[in-house]
Parts: C-alpha cells; structure tokens; sequence
C-alpha cells in the first residue's frame, strides 16, 4: 500500500492548488498533468486502488499516443497486452478488414485492464508528486461566502470527514458525478439515444488475440476486444428496450440474454463464448443517453464522464478522458477555463453526433457502415485539430 493511502486525513496538507475527484483513466491523468506543470494535487477516489470497472477499455489511436508522450506505454506493453493489428468489422456476412499501421512510438492498438491501467496512472501521478488516496469518498463542496467553490469535505472508509481548502475543485468522477450534482452543473446538451450492454471477460476461447472484432445484425452489436492474460472482453449491445424487457422476464438470466444477442449476430461467436471460461464477472449496462455539462464554473471544472458522456458504440470514452485531462491542465496551467470548455465542445460535437445516430438503432446494414465511415472521419479531424490547438507542456 502506498504511504499515501496510509495517511490519516488530519495528516494530509489543509490546502491544494487543486483537488480532483476520481483517481481513474480522467482524474489520474489530470492529476499527473497538473503535478507535472508544478501545482500541488491531491486526488482521491472512493473505491480501492487498483479496482475493476465497467469499461470495455479499447484504447484508440490518441489514447495510446498520449501514454506514449506522457512515458507511460512501455508499461502497458510490459505487461503483456496484446498489440492489435487489426480491426474488423462484420455487417452481417459482410467483413471489413483494417490494418492498424504502426507509427514510431504506438505499434499497434491496445486494450489494457482497467486494474492494469487506472494503478499506472496513478503511480504516474504519485512520481509527479500529487497526493492520491483510495477509499475516501466526496461528500460535499465548501464554498466562499460569495459562493466560490474553494475545497471539498471528503470522508475515510470509516466515515470520519474533513475539510481541504483548494484553489480548484475537479470532478473527474464520472457519468453520475458527485461533484457535479454539488455544484449543479447544468447540462448544456443532451442526447437522445443510447445503447444497453452486457460484457464479460472469458479466457480459453477460440478468438483472434491481435484484432478488434465489431460485428453486427439488424438491432444488435458486439465486440470481442483482446487484453490482458490471454482474454478478451466480449459484449452484446442491444437497444435499452430490448434489455429492459429481458431484465423483466425473470425466467432469463444476463447471461440468456447475452448469448441469446451473440447467437443472433453470429452463432459462432456464441459457441465460443459460452465455451470460454469467465474470468470476470458479468456485467450489465442499461444505456443512458449521452449529453454534455457546463465544463467549469467559480472554483470548479469536470472532466472525463463527468463533462461529457457519450454513447460507448465508438470505444472512445477513455481517450476523451485523455484529451480532456491535457486540455484542462493546459487550461488551468494558463488560467483560462473558458478556453477548455469551448475547445471540448468543439471536438467532441462530430462525433456525438454520429454516435446519437448509431445508438438510434435506426439504421440498416447498408447505412451503417457509412455512419463508421463518418465516425473514424470524425475522430481523424479532432486529433488534426487538437494537434492545431495545443502546445507541448503537457509532456513528460
């Protein structure tokens, strides 16, 4: 355990330049940043270190050239994640095959665990000298008397509380963000559409371990994704009123369900999955339409799913919190919010919008590969503009 988590809450410092809530892919990463450029952080997240989550964690192309910048890629390939080389896509009987091309620093894509990924974050955080500290939970903001937010009441695992004063209070704590309910973010847009998942990681499987799988039927989706262990994380996505009614039908487990949706889109893939051995529980996800938030106001900012959620058809929530972590850092390095919230919105609305109509469901196998056509377009565009925009500070 590390020496932070061992601290005593009346013994960490009464003050931090910045304090960030959730200490995962978005906090962790923020964190290190603004340690990094010299300011004095304490991040804290109330679940263990190292824990799982629900996440089908496929990194994209700017994901992984971010780790790569930051020092943190050797890390994730040491640890014997598989390097993607290929991504295929299956419309019905129909296959599309991508080659991923290797660059100097990123051979291939990757999808590491959550419980490999979020602890070298945050160990990167630490060597930069941020403070982190699991298992302590966000209970309130503390506000000035003209009602800046300047700090936060945090509590240990034993309930006892205590005030940190902060020049900046970051809720990096996702979709259901406390902190943004305490500062009542407003939201600034909302979505329409979502999907449903249910995931879970086998082992033992008849599976490609050096491509992304994507495959589809009328009315469903599935992804088979290699990573850490010699497993894959497989999921069926359905519309959230196909999953409503299996969850409504108590005669049919998740697990029916999943294999009922995996058959549907290709018998093959079903046989080989209920074959697999589970290595993870399996999880289920209900779909919850994407939107953004407000990004930031007196003494506050969000980032990651606390911001601005969008619908995981695209895989594409972990290098946004990526993205996101450098544009606010850079932000709050130069002193300019105002200046992150319009650069998010403006790279993440093309692919929001595509992804509303992917989550639709109201597309046949003809249309969508289009609406794909216009999501990698979409993703293409923003890293040539954030390229554009941002500087180099946000280095090792």
């Amino acid at each position: 355990m590390s020496s932070d988590e061992q601290r005593p809450l009346l013994d960490l410092e009464p003050r931090y330049d910045a304090i960030v809530v959730g200490a995962r892919a978005a906090g962790a990463a923020t964190a290190m940043l603004l340690a990094r450029c010299g300011l004095r952080v304490l991040a804290v997240d109330r679940n263990a270190h190292g824990s799982d989550t629900l996440s089908t964690h496929a990194l994209m192309r700017g994901a992984l050239s971010r780790l790569a910048r930051w020092g943190l890629l050797d890390r994730i390939w040491a640890a014997g994640t598989p390097v993607i080389r290929t991504a295929a896509f299956h419309y019905g009987d129909e296959e599309l095959r991508l080659d991923v091309p290797p660059t100097e620093s990123v051979p291939g894509l990757a999808a590491p665990r959550r419980t490999l990924l979020d602890p070298v974050l945050v160990d990167a955080a630490r060597a930069a000298g941020a403070v982190v500290r699991h298992d302590t939970r966000f209970v309130d903001c503390i506000r000035t008397a003209d009602d800046r937010v300047c700090g936060a009441i945090v509590a240990d695992a034993d309930g006892s509380t205590h005030r940190l004063e902060a020049d900046l209070l970051i809720g990096a704590d996702g979709l259901h963000s406390a902190v943004a309910r305490s500062v009542m973010a407003p939201v600034t847009r909302q979505g329409s559409h979502a999907s449903a998942y249910i995931l879970r990681h086998v082992a033992d499987a008849d599976l490609p371990m050096d491509e992304y799988q994507w495959r589809y039927r009328l009315g469903l989706g599935a992804g088979v994704i290699p990573t850490n262990g010699e497993a894959w994380c497989v999921f069926a996505a359905l519309p959230p009123a196909a999953f409503r009614d299996a969850r409504a039908d108590t005669a049919t487990t998740m697990e029916a369900t999943m294999l009922t949706s995996l058959a549907a889109i290709d018998p093959h893939l079903a046989e080989a999955v209920a074959g697999a051995r589970p290595v993870s529980p399996l999880r289920s996800w209900p779909g919850v339409p994407g939107r953004f938030r407000a990004a930031h106001g007196p003494g506050w900012a969000l980032v990651g799913d606390a911001g601005y959620f969008k619908d995981p058809f695209a895989a594409h929530g972990i290098s946004d919190a990526f993205r996101d972590a450098e544009l606010l850092a850079e932000a709050v390095v130069d002193g300019d919010l105002d200046r992150y919230e319009r650069r998010r919105d403006e790279l993440s609305a093309p692919l929001f919008d595509v992804l509303e109509q992917i989550a639709s469901y109201e597309w046949d196998l003809d249309v969508l590969p289009r609406l794909h056509f216009q999501l990698a377009t979409a993703m293409r565009d923003e890293e040539a503009k954030l390229r554009a925009m941002t500087s180099a500070k946000m280095g090792p």
